[in-house]
């Protein structure tokens, strides 16, 4: 593995996450967004990830501000990506919007360029033509709060190199992550997987008025002693992946409940600004939600 200038396209919760993270650990990072306005958002949340740093990893002041400073900010694609060794890609769950960058992408970037797709529900194989170099493709996901859970799941394509799927297993070592490689493509990974099937259904509770939020957050928290329930889970992933996956769901199915979800998260939360954990609100009022105070599992 030889990468050295690492681009993260997308500077969402999790794609300013990954581009910290992956400055933290010592690579100059770029991160690319579609406009101005777009990167003053995401320079405000990579100032607020600092903190954490010190308070979760026992991080120094000297480490934070060193990590920050190696990352710049590009809204022009051809200059995000010029001297890029690896592109990982974190826009939204959106097909046309990731085949539509891709193809960009796949034109702008040099020929060295490496591509990894952190989408969480969508597979490799959908977009590897559209990248224009399907051998130098693959897909990187990583967790919400990646400092903390830090995972990266490795899945290659059938037509993956694999020089460059264990090229990209050694970047995420580089990184700090626990390296999980999939060696066959899997709808949801593993993580999500095992996690989707779960917040959908609480979804589905939810919409069906079977319990309110709170209810069934506690069901799951006293039963399985975790220490989140679906809906603070939620909150973490972000309202705006959540109602991404509900609709392509919805389209997909055409069930009536899942179209549900994705109008209950449109109207009541995307629209009122609600977009869980990094907003303050979701779901849950932080810094301070009501799952997390005293007495909550006891009543």
């Amino acid at each position: 593995m030889n990468y050295k200038n690492i681009t993260v396209a997308g500077s969402g919760v999790l794609g300013s996450q990954i581009a910290y993270q992956t400055a933290f650990k010592g690579f100059p990072v770029t991160v690319y967004d579609i406009n101005d306005e777009a990167l003053d958002r995401a320079k405000d949340r990579i100032a607020k990830l600092m903190p954490r740093y010190q308070e979760d990893l026992g991080a120094s002041m000297d480490e934070v501000e060193a990590g920050y400073g190696r990352i710049t900010y590009h809204s022009d694609l051809t200059q995000a990506v010029a001297e890029a060794d690896l592109v990982i890609e974190a826009v939204p769950e959106v097909v046309h919007i990731k085949e539509g960058f891709y193809k960009k992408l796949g034109k702008a970037a040099p020929d060295k360029t490496i591509f990894a797709t952190n989408s969480s529900t969508m597979l490799p194989s959908q977009f590897a033509e559209a990248t224009g170099r399907p051998a130098k493709f693959l897909a990187l996901h990583f967790a919400n709060e990646v400092w903390k859970n830090n995972t990266a799941e490795i899945m290659k394509h059938t037509g993956t190199d694999e020089q460059v799927f264990n090229d990209v297993i050694a970047f995420a070592k580089a990184i700090g992550m626990v390296a999980l490689p999939l060696h066959k493509e899997q709808p949801g990974y593993i993580l999500n997987s095992l996690l989707v099937p779960l917040l959908e259904v609480a979804q589905l509770l939810l919409v069906k008025e079977i319990a309110d939020v709170e209810t069934i957050d506690k069901t799951w928290m006293v039963g399985t002693k975790a220490p989140l329930g679906p809906f603070g889970i939620l909150d973490v992933v972000g309202i705006n992946t959540a109602y991404n996956i509900g609709q392509a769901k919805a389209q997909v199915t055409g069930d009536a409940d899942f179209e549900k979800v994705a109008e209950l998260l449109k109207n009541d939360y995307i629209d009122k600004g609600k977009l869980g954990r990094a907003t303050g609100e979701g779901f849950y009022k932080y810094p301070n939600p009501t799952f997390a105070k005293p007495g909550f599992l006891e009543s």
